[in-house]
């Protein structure tokens, strides 16, 4: 008789196929990717519209957030919103009455993420599966009311207008020079994301993921692993929120609702989950096709992504760089026989 926990296990083995795919490759086909990639970074706002292309960077990082939660531990988080929106709400408060540089006012909404994330994550660890989701869900609407309802900070359904994008006198009004700013610090997160994953604490949350039960019986504090990665996870997401909330210079109640988590989820699974570099893929693809439909008068956006979702979880299981990267794997393997 199968297990819960085997039943668990079987259904995310598909989602290890981009990472796996990508480490068994050779040498200088994962530099020649890592190299298109930055190539792909430096060109974009030269390609797009610029504030796409910095849209693009801020929610590569929200997504890339998810997956250390969904992919690669097994969590699926409906209330990331929580991080996001309150980094970006710490951001432009620190931004606005402080006049720090942005940089460090993103740093400061990203530690504001992570320590929100300790108490929610605490306890909602101690839950799995449906239950995980509905608990970050709860506390996520609970940071929504607060932020509504406490107008005197957060100018409630108004939104903190005017951040100021200060650095050191440099003028950055301008989107096409904000991105050049804002990439290194995009770099930077998914670096450190790229490092939690390919650590040997990495190794343990898959094995969490795959059997919480044989990890817990080897010795690891399971809990504990999980509420390390909520934070950090939290922290990431935060780092994303805090460079969207520059980089529109607006904060409103958007950023903390329950649909902004949503959408976090979808580009995780459009592009791949438990891939990495799928999130990242997943954002570009949503946050581009979201801006062409709204400058094409298309009314109802959702409809359209919607359907491409539906699709992708249908015909493409694994999303777009998990499905790509087994075709690669099967090609390269049936190459060197």
């Amino acid at each position: 008789m199968t297990s819960t926990v085997d039943t668990q296990a079987e259904a995310a083995r598909p989602a290890r196929s981009g990472l796996v795919t990508v480490a068994r490759a050779p040498g200088w086909v994962r530099y020649a990717l890592l190299a298109l990639g930055l190539v792909v970074a430096l060109w974009l706002p030269n390609g797009l519209y610029p504030a796409v292309a910095v849209d693009i960077l801020c929610w590569a990082l929200f997504a890339v957030a998810v997956d250390l939660l969904l992919g690669f531990t097994g969590l699926m988080s409906f209330g990331h919103a929580a991080f996001w929106g309150a980094s970006a709400y710490v951001t432009g408060l620190v931004a606005i009455h402080v006049g720090l540089p942005f940089p460090l006012a993103v740093l400061a909404g990203a530690l504001a993420a992570a320590v929100l994330a300790v108490p929610i994550g605490y306890l909602a660890v101690k839950r799995t599966g449906i239950y995980f989701a509905m608990v970050t869900l709860a506390f996520a609407q609970m940071v929504y009311y607060i932020a509504n309802e406490w107008r005197s900070v957060t100018q409630g359904e108004n939104g903190l207008q005017g951040v100021p994008r200060s650095f050191f006198g440099m003028d950055l009004t301008d989107d096409y020079y904000f991105y050049y700013a804002i990439l290194p610090i995009v770099l930077l997160g998914l670096a450190g994301a790229w490092r939690v994953v390919h650590s040997p604490f990495g190794r343990v949350l898959v094995g969490i993921r795959d059997n919480p039960a044989r990890a817990r019986a080897l010795g690891y504090p399971v809990h504990r692993y999980k509420l390390t990665v909520f934070v950090l996870s939290g922290f990431i997401a935060g780092l994303g929120g805090g460079l969207f909330a520059v980089g529109h210079r607006f904060v409103s109640l958007e950023v903390l609702h329950w649909t902004t988590s949503g959408k976090a989820v979808i580009v995780v699974v459009l592009g791949g989950i438990g891939t990495l570099w799928g999130g990242v893929l997943g954002a570009g693809i949503v946050v581009r096709l979201e801006d062409w439909l709204s400058f094409s008068g298309f009314e109802t956006i959702g409809l359209v992504t919607g359907s491409i979702f539906v699709l992708v979880v249908l015909l493409f299981r694994r999303g777009i760089w998990g499905t790509a990267s087994a075709l690669a794997l099967r090609w390269w393997t049936s190459r060197r026989r």
